[in-house]
């Protein structure tokens, strides 16, 4: 079957079989491998991508279910000029990865956490994350670095 998503604003097409996987179609289709494929089972979240600009697992969604669609990806987020998003920014600055397996997937729940709450306590933000896991930070960093994404919005330009 034909599909053609938009994917980090570029219109991607291809011929792919029904049962194709959306995190398969970028990774393949794409060649973007930020959206790693970790469980195939929607329990790690790493390869969590925005969907519409909603938070989705994309080992769970069919290419052909989301034809037309448009999809942001970690390559996505930074600017054109090449500035790291505000979430890529605050994960790097409070150390909030290790082997970075899960990173692609935290950071991108990250924004969309904050879109739907720009200013989440730090319960909320771990209620928001709770889809993703990490086995190496133990967590602390990740929601500090969440919560400085939410303050640094927050700034006065």
């Amino acid at each position: 079957m034909n599909v053609t998503i938009t994917v980090n604003g570029t219109p991607i097409t291809a011929d792919v079989a029904d049962r194709t996987l959306l995190v398969q179609f970028l990774r393949e289709a794409g060649g973007l491998t930020a959206t790693n494929v970790g469980c195939d089972t929607t329990s790690c979240g790493a390869c969590t991508v925005l969907l519409d600009g909603e938070s989705v697992k994309s080992c769970t969604v069919l290419a052909a279910q989301v034809d037309g669609s448009a999809v942001t990806t970690l390559e996505g987020l930074a600017s054109p000029d090449g500035q790291m998003h505000p979430v890529q920014r605050a994960f790097h600055a409070e150390h909030a990865l290790q082997c970075g397996f899960c990173t692609p997937g935290m950071v991108m729940a990250a924004v969309s956490l904050l879109a739907e709450n720009p200013d989440p306590t730090q319960d909320e933000v771990r209620a928001g994350l709770e889809g993703n896991l990490c086995r190496g930070t133990g967590y602390h960093h990740i929601v500090r670095a969440v919560l400085a994404a939410a303050r640094a919005g927050r700034e006065p330009a």
